[in-house]
């Protein structure tokens, strides 16, 4: 039994270094290819580069206009757009609003012709529906008429057939 347990912590043992070995391995590789590679650079004819890169710029050295969000800078290229942002403040607010409720009134506009499309179209829709229930109620009381007149009719022919049995019909 002492025995079987050895051999189970060998293999244990065994396969720890195994997998060890498979998940470290390949990172071990590398590491020393690179520093073989490293060593053989600095060995070689080519001198080392020299960077001189400047650091990259941040958004606000490239624009810092945007540091101190002023309106000022905007447009100053474009002489039309220099003129519109030079007006005050409150001209270009009062300028939205008017543009806003110009914008608001062709839209109410255009839904109030749209609403009285729809109130004439319903309208017209209505009156072919009146029309199609007066049809309706015309030939439903045609319909009671003749069904009444039927039944009328087929009393007096029973009424006769009846009559010409006793005189001795015998049917065809």
């Amino acid at each position: 039994m002492a025995r079987r347990s050895a051999n189970c912590v060998r293999c244990v043992v065994i396969l720890s270094v195994v997998s060890a070995l498979v998940v470290c391995g390949p990172a071990f590789y590398w590491k020393f290819q690179n520093a073989s590679v490293g060593s053989a650079r600095s060995n070689s004819i080519c001198p080392p580069c020299v960077c001189d890169c400047p650091p990259p710029l941040s958004l606000l050295q490239i624009s810092p206009g945007l540091a101190n969000l002023s309106v000022t800078d905007c447009g100053s290229g474009d002489p039309e757009l220099k003129q519109e942002m030079e007006k005050p403040f409150v001209d270009l607010l009062t300028e939205e609003l008017k543009l806003q409720e110009a914008v608001s009134e062709e839209h109410s506009r255009h839904m109030n012709v749209t609403l009285a499309e729809a109130k004439r179209v319903a309208s017209q829709y209505q009156k072919e529906a009146e029309k199609c229930n007066a049809a309706t109620e015309i030939c439903e009381s045609a319909r009671e008429r003749a069904q009444a007149l039927l039944i009328k009719e087929r009393k007096i022919t029973s009424l006769w057939e009846q009559r010409a049995r006793r005189l001795g019909w015998d049917g065809e």
